[in-house]
């Protein structure tokens, strides 16, 4: 993303086409870019931004129907999230700019309170963890992380017992 961004950002700039004209986002990349190597470059940048997003599209779907089957094995919740994903795909493609990135803005904010509660309620077992680790460490013995030396730590569904000899795991 950080590689794209930039990318874009220096052809825009050293195109001068947000000087001369007033479009804003891919049409004004298409036409910086077409303005510096020709007006096949417009076609080209579309395909590969339909790419991009189609691959984005596909990957966060997965995400979160992976997690709609982990939280709750229900097809009714998967049918609604199925119905979302097309409903919110229809609407981006009709509607404004600046009103998709609103939403997008307003959506990774949620995402981000979800992580942070996720994070808050987790923080215990991470710091325990690493508390086992570090007295493990102390002990001189190779660290092997078991969820029985965590309190407070059940229904885990690996880790129930430590891999003793590593030649066996692999």
């Amino acid at each position: 993303t950080f590689l794209v961004c930039t990318s874009t950002a220096f052809i825009v700039l050293c195109s001068g086409a947000y000087k001369a004209t007033n479009l804003e986002g891919i049409e004004l990349t298409q036409n910086a870019l077409s303005s510096q190597i020709g007006p096949w470059a417009s076609s080209f940048l579309a395909i590969i931004i339909f790419l991009f997003a189609f691959s984005s599209l596909l990957g966060n779907y997965y995400y979160g129907e992976t997690n709609i089957e982990f939280i709750k094995q229900s097809k009714t919740w998967l049918t609604i999230y199925r119905i979302a994903v097309v409903g919110m795909v229809l609407f981006g493609s009709v509607a404004t700019l600046q009103v998709v990135w609103n939403m997008a803005d307003l959506f990774m904010g949620l995402m981000v309170i979800t992580n942070l509660i996720a994070i808050t309620l987790l923080g215990r077992f991470a710091y325990a963890a690493l508390a086992d680790y570090v007295r493990q460490k102390k002990q001189g013995k190779d660290p092997v992380f078991s969820a029985d030396s965590i309190p407070g730590l059940t229904n885990t569904e690996c880790w129930d017992k430590p891999v003793v000899d590593k030649e066996k795991a692999v």
